[in-house]
């Protein structure tokens, strides 16, 4: 996890910044998560260490002045080589029965969401089910709501590999709060967490770059058409 949502959390991102920056704090800094993540993506994370960097940083994030782009992982092979998907979201238990608090649905009611999608490659891979189609897939948010690029690709019918809340179905999810990672879900997702990575981050003049995870790669090198990836 990214920050604390609870008294009693496990250890989360923010912790280990407070201690790894412990004496910047001690002379008056202040940790800031600008760019936060999902639990279980990975990638690129936006931190700023004092109160004046996350003041311009903060600004800059409303005004909507940052690049994000994310890999992914998904099921299936589109039709094109790019698609733009634009439905809004919302919280599922707003306007229905939802045994999962936070989990996403598009709605004409929610807020306005958009996402970009380009194929990087269409890979076949083997699984317990025999040999399937997958694609790497690079996504552009165009907006940033909560579960936006997972959501959107289950819609568009190509779910991320891993993905226990959007993936095959949410009893994943709820199997996996109640019995930990198993070998019947790692059959049924492939993955023990969803196969997307927080892989490019602009600002101004600034770009950060981080590449593909060992997860990820050794999921895609058991396709023998997996050609490696650039940034």
């Amino acid at each position: 996890m990214v920050h604390p949502n609870k008294p009693g959390n496990p250890p989360t991102l923010l912790d280990g910044l407070q201690e790894y920056f412990i004496f910047e704090m001690s002379c008056g800094g202040q940790i800031s998560i600008i760019t936060r993540l999902d639990r279980e993506t990975s990638g690129l994370v936006l931190v700023a260490k004092h109160k004046e960097a996350a003041g311009m940083l903060g600004k800059a994030m409303e005004a909507k002045e940052f690049r994000k782009s994310y890999r992914a992982v998904v099921h299936g092979w589109p039709d094109s080589d790019q698609f733009t998907v634009d439905e809004p979201l919302l919280r599922k238990g707003e306007v229905a029965e939802s045994p999962i608090y936070v989990k996403q649905m598009v709605h004409p009611d929610g807020k306005a969401s958009c996402t970009e999608f380009e194929i990087e490659q269409r890979l076949t891979i083997p699984t317990p089910e025999g040999d399937q189609p997958f694609s790497l897939i690079r996504c552009t948010p165009i907006t940033g709501r909560m579960h936006q690029i997972r959501v959107h690709l289950a819609l568009a019918g190509y779910p991320i590999v891993g993905d226990k809340m959007y993936g095959p179905d949410e009893t994943c999810y709820l199997d996996f709060i109640e019995t930990g990672w198993t070998m019947d879900l790692e059959r049924r997702l492939l993955m023990n967490r969803q196969a997307l990575h927080a892989s490019a981050l602009g600002w101004k003049e600034r770009n950060w770059h981080c590449g593909l995870p060992s997860d990820i790669l050794n999921f895609l090198r058991k396709s023998p058409e997996f050609i490696g990836c650039n940034q």
